[in-house]
């Protein structure tokens, strides 16, 4: 009967082949296809249809219709399903599904590094042979915005460390190029791992808009946060106060070596000013650090009076670093850390140079950093806590031989 049914089919095969010529390849291949599948299922059974065997495996369970995209068209096959315990999927189309994930990472990969729609279409109609519209491409860029909104979203734990810093991308805002304002936040776990925590974008980075996403790091878990480092842009100091209030707040270092420069009245001067402010940095302690600010301050009284002023009321903003272990401090005292996340996420956005709108801006970053923070989580620990747990541990021993010896006297 099998035998009969195959032939049946083949006379088929033929009858179209010879009516419609190359116009009937794609019925053609309809066919083939359906029959290959109910071949390999029977195989994968260990019986054909309605064939009683002791080597069966499983039963026969109908066909599910679907559609498939071919270099000669849109297919309706009917795939062969099967109920038991087997574990079976036609492999034409298990590689069909393939070749369709691999299209999509390519789009997913292309709008990462900022290749616009319509240049996307252009790329994978000559990579693929297929005529890939924008609206495809669109539906591709809808499931990537599904997985970073998880990402942007997942819940926190508890982080030591937290570095904060935004940077300033171009987008088209109601027929204008304005400047957008990207907040990232960096934190350091328990472990001594960095991740990229969160992200977002914002038309400026006023109080309510980095409030907005410290709320946000919050509502999502984020605790046990003991220091922060970030420059002393306004609003988010304004914001820092509100929300994680009583934290170390550390300004960074190198935002205070550039600022200094603007209070500089002589260009020779930069480079002596430069080394005075790393050396008060450079200091074995906070108390060596706050006896050479003050020499520096009294340095340039008379030669620099303007910058004398302002040393002495931001430099100790900088100097909070030193409540940190000494093997912390190098690397806590700095935001250089995100700049340098800010450098790659430029050199990925300098492809797209203007973003059509702010949700376009935020897949992009979003997929640069979590494709950089998974490499990080399972990369090399940045910090070694145990060193903070000794030095915690060292002082509540301190404590109690003060104690005993006060007691003893």
């Amino acid at each position: 009967m099998a035998h009969q049914n195959n032939d049946n089919k083949l006379d088929a095969v033929m009858e179209l082949l010879i009516e419609n010529g190359f116009e009937g390849f794609a019925d053609v291949l309809r066919i083939l296809l359906n029959e290959a599948m109910k071949i390999e299922r029977d195989n994968a059974l260990g019986a054909a249809l309605y064939e009683r065997t002791d080597s069966r495996k499983g039963y026969a369970n109908g066909y599910k219709p679907r559609t498939i995209d071919t270099r000669i068209g849109k297919l309706s096959v009917d795939v062969p399903q099967v109920r038991g315990d087997v574990d079976f999927y036609p492999s034409a189309l298990e590689r069909g599904c393939r070749s369709e994930r691999a299209l999509k990472l390519a789009i997913a990969e292309m709008y990462v590094k900022g290749i616009s729609t319509r240049r996307v279409t252009d790329v994978l109609e000559k990579m693929c042979g297929l005529d890939i519209s924008s609206t495809q491409v669109s539906r591709v860029a809808k499931i990537l915005d599904e997985e970073l909104n998880r990402w942007r979203n997942r819940p926190l734990g508890e982080y030591t460390y937290l570095l904060l810093d935004a940077h300033y991308e171009k987008v088209r805002k109601n027929g204008s190029v304005v400047s957008c304002a990207v907040f990232t936040a960096i934190g350091l776990n328990t472990g001594g791992r960095r991740e990229i925590l969160g992200v977002s974008v914002s038309l400026s980075e006023a109080e309510t808009h980095w409030r907005q996403f410290l709320k946000s790091l919050k509502k999502r878990g984020l605790s046990g946060v003991k220091f922060v480092t970030s420059d002393d842009h306004d609003g988010l100091k304004a914001a820092l106060n509100a929300e994680f209030s009583g934290v170390i707040w550390q300004r960074c270092q190198c935002h205070l070596q550039r600022n200094a420069i603007r209070y500089v009245p002589k260009v020779s001067m930069r480079t002596q000013v430069a080394e005075d402010l790393r050396d008060i940095f450079n200091a074995k302690d906070r108390a060596s650090a706050e006896e050479r600010l003050q020499k520096c301050v009294a340095k340039y009284n008379k030669s620099a009076p303007q910058l004398a002023m302002w040393i002495e009321e931001n430099i100790p903003e900088g100097l909070a670093v030193f409540a940190l272990p000494g093997k912390h401090r190098k690397r806590m005292r700095t935001t250089n850390m995100l700049e340098r996340l800010h450098e790659e996420i430029k050199r990925r956005t300098r492809v797209a140079r203007l973003f059509p709108n702010e949700a376009s801006l935020l897949r992009l970053v979003s997929a640069i950093e979590m494709e950089i923070s998974e490499e990080w989580i399972a990369g090399k620990r940045y910090l070694d806590m145990s060193v903070e747990m000794e030095n915690e541990n060292e002082s509540a021993d301190s404590k109690e031989k003060r104690i005993y010896r006060k007691k003893v006297a």
